[in-house]
Parts: C-alpha cells; structure tokens; sequence
C-alpha cells in the first residue's frame, strides 16, 4: 500500500514540477495524516502557493485512485530552511552553503561547516568542508551520520 501511495504521489509530483523528498505517514488507521515534502525541480524555494497546488493535485489523485481512506488529513511543506542532506545530490546541490554536520573525522565530532565541494566516485564521495577556523576537512559520506542546512537569522 505505501508504495503505490509513493509511488502515485511522485508521479503526481513530477508532472507538477516538483519532488517528493519525504512522505511520513502517522495518525491512525481511521484518520491518516499523510505528511509530504516536496522540492521544486528547478531549484527555487518551496512556495505557500506551490504547496496549495500540490495538495490540491495530490488530493484528487490519492480519492480518483482510493489510495487513503476517506477520512484523511494531507499535509504539504517544504523540508525546510534546515533540511538534512541526504546524499551526494544534497552536497553539490549546497555548495557554497553553511551545514552542520556529524562525522567521527571532525575534531569535535559535530561542526558547522561551509560546504566546499564534493569529490570521488559513487559510493566513494568525499564532502570537502571548511570549519569556522578557516580549516579545511575531507568527510567520506559513509561516516557522516547526520548533516543538515545551518540557517542564521542575523548573517
């Protein structure tokens, strides 16, 4: 059932422009809350407007198909000013951009770092970051155990 619900709503997503980042389902059996966030392919932030599109499409599908019961709440954002990276996509897509970031090879084991570029072959990438000392350091992926977007509101 969760994958052709997936599998609908990427569909669904892609001929609107967008990709599914994330779908949670929670809540009950009687009352599923669908929890869905979702990029623009072409980069742009995430509208209010964007996310009322794509609810009202994804809505029509998920009834026109009786993937969902009928008593459903759908819940459409962004992932966020702080969204994790989840891939090597994530880190050339945020070059340039402040992360903080876990690895066993930082010093302190957790940093705000500067993403500076990805480097290595698939399966074998290497984020290169840069810390608040002007310090350089080469993470291999597979040892980041968790890294997301930094937001700041006074820089």
């Amino acid at each position: 059932m969760h994958d052709a619900l997936e599998t609908a709503v990427s569909a669904e997503l892609e001929a609107l422009g967008f990709e599914l980042f994330d779908l949670r389902r929670r809540g009950s059996r009687s009352r599923p809350v669908l929890d869905l966030r979702i990029e623009r392919r072409d980069g742009a932030r995430v509208s209010v407007d964007d996310c009322a599109r794509v609810s009202r499409a994804v809505e029509a599908r998920l009834e026109a198909e009786r993937l969902v019961g009928e008593q459903y709440v759908l819940e459409v954002s962004s992932p966020g000013i702080e969204r994790p990276l989840r891939g090597p996509a994530d880190w050339r897509k945020f070059a340039g951009q402040m992360a903080v970031v876990t690895a066993p090879s930082l010093p302190a084991g957790k940093a705000e770092v500067t993403i500076v570029a990805l480097e290595g072959e698939a399966g074998e990438e290497v984020a290169v970051v840069r810390d608040e000392r002007g310090a350089e350091h080469r993470l291999r992926l597979a040892e980041v155990s968790q890294a997301r977007l930094a937001f700041h509101w006074n820089r």
